[in-house]
């Protein structure tokens, strides 16, 4: 079983959806053990809580600087013996250096099919801004690697989703995630334990 960290910023829709995805039995090879967040009033903490999910708050502010808030992090994810780390709505852009701690351990959820509307700057509801901005007919959500470019790592899931006339940054938003983001998040962390089970990744 490959013990999951998911790392969130905000509400936690797509937490939900990995629990609600273990719960009817989508991801069946994992299990999250640990909900990290940089912010205290997090949603997504209650609802870890509410899954009886352990939950830690490590906070930027709190440290003297970077280094040390990603040594806490890392030291958080290592005596959790963390398999698998998911960021799921996690606002902060990790260091080279912590990225490369976890070589292909490290998943994230993007609102746009990579490689468009992606990298620095491209976040929450700026994707869609700049998707319908463009006048693109076709977006969708993107699950890759972490490496030490942002958004640069391989793809493992997209799906696409079309844009509606009328849509705006917030209906684009919402069903991007509705029909995309909880569905290839949760597929791909359960895709990812059942090749780590068999021992092909």
């Amino acid at each position: 079983m490959l013990r999951v960290a998911v790392l969130v910023s905000g509400g936690g829709t797509n937490l939900q959806a990995i629990i609600d995805a273990q719960t009817a039995g989508i991801i069946k090879d994992a299990k999250v053990e640990l909900v990290i967040s940089n912010v205290s009033t997090a949603y997504a903490l209650e609802r870890a809580k509410n899954a009886n999910i352990k939950t830690a708050v490590i906070r930027k502010k709190d440290f003297e600087n970077v280094q040390l808030w990603e040594k806490s992090l890392s030291d958080e994810l290592t005596s959790n013996n963390i398999d698998l780390i998911v960021l799921a709505g996690f606002m902060t852009i990790l260091s080279a250096e912590f990225v490369n701690k976890f070589p292909n351990k490290i998943i994230n959820v993007h609102p746009a099919l990579i490689p468009s509307f992606c990298g620095e700057g491209f976040y929450g509801l700026k994707v869609h801004e700049a998707a319908l901005e463009k006048g693109v007919k076709i977006t969708g959500a993107t699950v890759h690697y972490v490496n030490e470019i942002a958004d640069g790592g391989e793809i493992i899931m997209q799906k696409p989703v079309e844009v509606l006339e009328g849509d705006t940054p917030e209906t684009l938003q919402k069903r991007v995630m509705q029909q995309a983001e909880w569905d290839i998040l949760p597929r791909a962390i359960q895709l990812i334990a059942q090749q780590t089970i068999k021992g092909t990744l």
